[in-house]
């Protein structure tokens, strides 16, 4: 018996250098990746981790393949905490959750069980663009109509920025969106309105412009604001949430928020990948950024391509971690949670 565990023992040992001398090309041929997407299929994230999940594997290593794994809960919540405490970190996991889940971290540290800036940030698509709009039957027709009468907006759970958004517009800028919470996602939400069951919504303009481009050209719908830092191109004459605020302290509460669009459309992974991997998903992710076919899928659903390297988004969710804890109380006043 001692001699057979000796002999294990050894195996072990010997065996050890040869896998941590395994390089990222062979760690990554044909091999297949999980894609953890934190929301349910058909909604806008679905959106834009579809093309990742066509293109991406090609660039990290001949035969790598990439699965769409949905995970949908408390606004990416779930699969941001699975992500962070139960995924593989050897590089075979990767995820997509809230540009918000940073700062939700922040807000709500007793639900996170994670902390945002120990991610592997691998890269950003593009900002966000979210927007609020109306049917067109709603008995409002601007962002100032939306502050003196109430109009009902269709959302999905507590977490989601399409809930947090229009909940902080409430409560920042006084709008009167009644938020009526429950459906699985922007496409069931916009069903809803069509069907009259509300009358209007908050999600990204690209999912609008994907799904319902004819609503768009026919005035069915109006835009009554966007999130973000500067207006979207298709939408010069609709103000921004921050161009809305009234007073400096409206201003810093409503940026602290909108850090969410600097992340934007991004790709991240567990904590603790080897660093070699992580550079190799990061520069994969950069090449996809300037493949053709990736650009071509991207002009099929209206996304931008405004990319931004990992190395770059860590910044950001640095930033967001180091974030007053005055400033942090004043956020969590408004945020809906």
């Amino acid at each position: 018996m001692k001699r057979r565990l000796l002999a294990l023992a050894v195996a072990v040992i010997l065996a050890a250098p040869t896998a941590q001398a395994q390089s990222p090309s062979e760690f990554y041929k044909s091999r297949a990746l999980d894609l953890i997407v934190g929301f349910p299929p058909g909604g806008g994230y679905d959106l834009f981790a579809r093309p990742v999940s066509r293109h991406l594997g090609r660039h990290v290593a001949p035969g790598t393949t990439v699965t769409i794994r949905y995970m949908p809960g408390a606004g990416s919540m779930l699969a941001s905490n699975h992500l962070f405490t139960v995924a593989a970190k050897d590089g075979s996991v990767i995820g997509i959750v809230s540009p918000t889940m940073p700062l939700d971290a922040r807000l709500n540290p007793s639900a996170a069980r994670f902390k945002a800036s120990k991610f592997s940030w691998i890269g950003r698509i593009s900002p966000g663009h979210n927007v609020a709009f109306v049917w067109h039957t709603a008995p409002v027709r601007t962002f100032a109509e939306a502050q003196s009468t109430e109009v009902t907006f269709a959302g999905t759970g507590v977490g989601s920025n399409i809930v947090v958004y229009p909940t902080v517009t409430n409560n920042v800028l006084g709008t009167r969106f009644k938020m009526i919470l429950g459906y699985k996602g922007s496409a069931d939400a916009m069903l809803a309105m069509e069907r009259g069951e509300v009358q209007g919504h908050s999600t990204s303009y690209e999912i609008v412009k994907t799904a319902h481009a004819s609503w768009i050209e026919t005035g069915k719908v109006r835009f009554l604001l966007q999130y973000g830092t500067t207006r979207h191109p298709a939408m010069p004459d609709v103000p921004t949430v921050i161009e809305l605020a009234r007073n400096d302290e409206e201003k810093s509460i409503l940026s602290a928020v909108m850090t969410a669009v600097e992340i934007g459309r991004a790709v991240l992974a567990p904590p603790g990948v080897p660093g070699d991997r992580l550079d190799t998903l990061r520069r994969a992710f950069d090449r996809m950024m300037t493949d053709p076919e990736f650009s071509a899928d991207l002009k099929q659903i209206s996304m931008e391509l405004m990319p931004a390297t990992g190395e770059a988004l860590g910044r950001v969710v640095d930033e967001i971690d180091r974030m007053p804890p005055d400033l942090i109380t004043k956020v969590k006043a408004i945020y809906g949670n």
